[in-house]
């Protein structure tokens, strides 16, 4: 007698997890996450939508799946350099997180979303954790740096993807950085601080951004473990 979660002998399924998962990265990519819908994903697979809380009991459950698919081989970035420059290594896996949410359209609001217990999640943060165990920090310190380094990669792929939204589809003029917006707000106000800097305020190199702002972790890190830990003590 087959289990009430199997299909019945001699069909075959419709669906799986995997393939779920799948058609709904597709969606993502294809139209972002607000459009990505249960009623839709089912659609896209040709079930009915009951059919997809066999796997996923909420869609917050389909949305902690896509996550863990994102990251898939993320943490195997510091293999490619053994014993190299801890600081080298963690750049390299903070650089192959935002690549691996920026793969995807929305990929960084999908992430930051959920909390993924899965493989490939926390293989990245063993990993990372692994790469400043073995620089010398001691175990508080690394967990606190995983999350500095974390938080901030999510953080600003976060606001790249959003400036970087198509300028249609409703709600876009609210959420679409327009960097003319910003230079009209400086100009006509009393700002002349911002004004200065506006050049740089207003240019869409998010890599070199997000390449200064690592550097800045990276460096204050090297001053935790120069000075033997946050204290200096």
């Amino acid at each position: 007698m087959s289990s009430p979660s199997s299909p019945a002998r001699g069909r075959p399924a419709r669906i799986d997890q995997a393939r779920t998962v799948a058609t709904a990265l597709e969606l993502l990519d294809e139209s972002g996450l607000d459009a990505l819908t249960m009623r839709r994903l089912a659609t896209a697979l040709d079930v009915q939508a009951g059919a997809l809380y066999r796997y996923f009991a909420t869609k917050q459950d389909l949305l902690t799946a896509m996550a863990e698919r994102m990251l898939a081989g993320v943490a195997a970035v510091p293999a490619s350099a053994p014993g190299g420059d801890w600081g080298e290594q963690l750049t390299g896996l903070a650089g192959a997180l935002r690549g691996a949410l920026l793969s995807y359209r929305d990929g960084a609001r999908v992430f930051a979303g959920t909390y993924a217990t899965g493989a490939s999640v926390l293989g990245f943060a063993d990993t990372v954790v692994g790469v400043l165990r073995g620089a010398g920090f001691g175990d508080e310190e690394a967990a606190r740096a995983l999350l500095a380094v974390a938080n901030f990669t999510v953080g600003h792929t976060l606001e790249e993807q959003a400036a970087r939204q198509p300028a249609d589809g409703p709600g876009a003029p609210e959420r679409s950085a327009d960097p003319e917006r910003l230079r009209r707000a400086v100009a006509e106000g009393e700002f002349e601080q911002l004004a200065a800097v506006l050049p740089t305020l207003t240019e869409s190199d998010f890599t070199a951004h997000f390449a200064f702002g690592l550097h800045l972790l990276v460096e204050g890190l090297r001053a935790v473990r120069a000075a033997g830990g946050p204290s200096g003590g």
